[in-house]
């Protein structure tokens, strides 16, 4: 439910005016809250008495708007999407819980669709290793299953098996990787608007991450290893690879032109 403190508000309608759902009315100069809202928190957001919280969550998470912390100028946020690159060669290091956790903040607010807050992270890093013995051993039959609908990625799997079978130093999976995070949700556009802010929040704290296509597929592929992450009916949205970068990157990358049309 939301609270609204009768004393505080001043029934200014602001909140009214910004709920999505419709659910705040103004009677008798004070705002009333409606059952069967989406709890999005607009309301707490908005209002300029702080008369409004949402019992259910953590009100003490709740910041208070200042300029000077929550701007981002638009040529720095720009200058770091540019700058951003897809890490295939990670230092042997792992990242500390601390880290983790405050990158993963930066998931659990990104918006979901009807403020859902249905996705799901799952961090592997401890027990890395014991992932990818079993994930390496369920590829060969993985390959063989997807050879009808996907005879260019059975293809490929096979190969990288063959490699790595014959030099277990050769990962053509995980780059040396420290830690992988696993990105799920039903909805697959919260899911990737979640990784998104992620990996921004990711490189914002000098770690980089790389979208693992390659890995996504494989374990959607294998009951297996879905069972292992505790994920056997859930959609795995993504799989990103994290850790520090091995290399610096001096200047950022060049790009084609943008494919916009205007009308």
């Amino acid at each position: 439910m939301v609270a609204i403190d009768r004393e505080k508000c001043i029934g200014c309608g602001l909140c009214v005016k910004d709920c999505p759902a419709g659910k705040i009315r103004v009677e008798e100069k004070k705002a009333v809250w409606k059952p069967d809202c989406i709890l999005c928190g607009h309301c707490v957001a908005v209002c300029p008495k702080g008369a409004v919280t949402i019992p259910e969550y953590d009100m003490a998470d709740v910041e208070e708007y200042d300029r000077e912390t929550f701007s981002v100028r638009p040529e720095n946020f720009l200058h770091a999407v540019k700058f951003r690159r897809s890490i295939r060669n990670f230092q042997d290091r792992k990242m500390d819980r601390e880290t983790l956790e405050r990158i993963l903040q930066a998931g659990r607010y990104t918006p979901t669709a009807k403020n859902s807050q249905a996705c799901r992270f799952i961090v592997v890093q401890d027990r890395l290793d014991e992932l990818k013995e079993l994930l390496w051993g369920q590829i060969p039959d993985m390959a063989e299953r997807v050879k009808k609908t996907m005879p260019q990625y059975s293809i490929f799997f096979k190969f990288l098996y063959r490699r790595h079978r014959d030099n277990p130093q050769d990962d053509g999976l995980f780059f040396n990787t420290p830690a992988c995070i696993m990105v799920v949700a039903d909805n697959p556009l919260d899911g990737g608007l979640a990784a998104a802010n992620i990996e921004n929040m990711a490189v914002a704290e000098g770690a980089g991450v790389l979208y693992s296509g390659y890995l996504t597929r494989i374990i959607d592929a294998c009951p297996a290893v879905k069972e292992w992450l505790g994920i056997p009916e859930t959609p795995l949205v993504c799989c990103m690879l994290i850790g520090y970068p091995a290399v610096t990157y001096k200047r950022t990358a060049p790009r084609k032109p943008a494919d916009i049309e205007w009308r």
